[in-house]
């Protein structure tokens, strides 16, 4: 081949060097994304009812699956230059080197920013805002380097190992820290089970607040609550594989109690439509904050009942419902 002639880029080069960016760049964002949400639970930021999702499954399956990926593309790349050196030379390979060194600049540019904002306006704790800012430069400097160097053929076979190890070492112990912050796959499932619960008591709160305006009254059971003809269906505790304790304790007020397997995060508001007044609780974290139509539902590890008393005013009876009489 004419070592003057400029090498042709197929399908095959374009869709190979297309898919190791495009996964560099998807590999990156999850890894930045685990991070962060790994240090905003470690020092939650200042801001009213502010919850962080304490879940990391899917950036952590996320990583998993795109290094190896990520690796694959990269040895197959590689490969297609010892057999042919001039595909070195390729316009795409350039040109996605330099884009991916330019979406570096920015997204660091914009990340710090970000970053730096949230710092001075007092949602970050410093040793937040340290993490974050470090995590973020030693991401986009391996990547930097790396790239700069190799437009430049100046990155040897031992060094890409070298790099990829270092990758491999960063991804590891982000997984790593996850886990360790935020808890393992089991208490992950844990969670989501108090997620359902609390959902459930909630679905079960209203249906006692629609069954008092209908008919003044509260229900002496959950039974009492099922309707074949709408097809209302009492939630149970799937975990435990039985139904939600339930008690009348006057005419406007009952009392809704499941066993919870952690605490819940402090300081953390449902955004749920509130059907009460001055809910009392029995076993939970003090209640702050919550006022309106905001219902806590807060709870420590164990035997947790939640106190919940109608408003009328709020929730009114349904005094003009018409009888249906039918006709034969």
């Amino acid at each position: 081949m004419d070592p003057n002639q400029k090498p042709k880029t197929t399908a095959a080069d374009f869709f190979l060097h297309l898919g190791v960016v495009a996964v560099l760049y998807t590999f990156v964002g999850f890894l930045i994304n685990l991070l962060f949400t790994v240090i905003d639970v470690a020092y939650p930021p200042v801001a009213e009812n502010y919850f962080v999702s304490p879940s990391i499954s899917f950036p952590v399956a996320a990583l998993i699956v795109l290094f190896p990926v990520f690796v694959l593309l990269s040895y197959l790349t590689l490969k297609t230059y010892a057999v042919d050196q001039t595909k070195k030379q390729l316009g795409v390979r350039k040109w996605l080197a330099f884009l991916t060194l330019f979406v570096t600049g920015v997204i660091v540019a914009g990340d710090l920013i970000t970053i730096i904002y949230y710092f001075l306006d007092g949602r970050d704790m410093t040793v937040s805002f340290l993490l974050k800012a470090l995590s973020l430069l030693v991401i986009a400097t391996i990547i930097f380097v790396y790239y700069a160097q190799d437009l430049r053929e100046k990155v040897s076979s031992s060094q890409r190992k070298i790099w990829m190890l270092m990758a491999l070492i960063l991804t590891i112990g982000a997984i790593a820290s996850g886990f360790s912050v935020i808890g393992s796959p089991k208490s992950q499932r844990l969670i989501r089970y108090d997620q359902q619960k609390a959902g459930d008591l909630q679905n079960i709160q209203w249906q006692i607040i629609n069954f008092w305006q209908a008919k003044q009254k509260l229900p002496q059971n959950l039974e009492e609550l099922k309707d074949p003809i709408s097809g209302q269906v009492i939630p149970t505790d799937t975990q435990f594989g039985k139904s939600y304790e339930y008690t009348a304790i006057g005419v406007l007020s009952f009392k809704l109690c499941a066993n919870f397997n952690k605490e819940s995060v402090k300081n953390a508001v449902g955004n749920y439509p509130s059907a009460l007044t001055q809910p009392v609780q029995y076993m939970m974290v003090p209640q702050k904050g919550v006022s309106g139509m905001n219902d806590s539902w807060q709870h420590k590890m164990g035997y947790t009942c939640f106190d919940r008393t109608i408003d009328p005013e709020i929730y009114p009876p349904n005094r003009n419902t018409s009888v249906f009489t039918p006709k034969y």
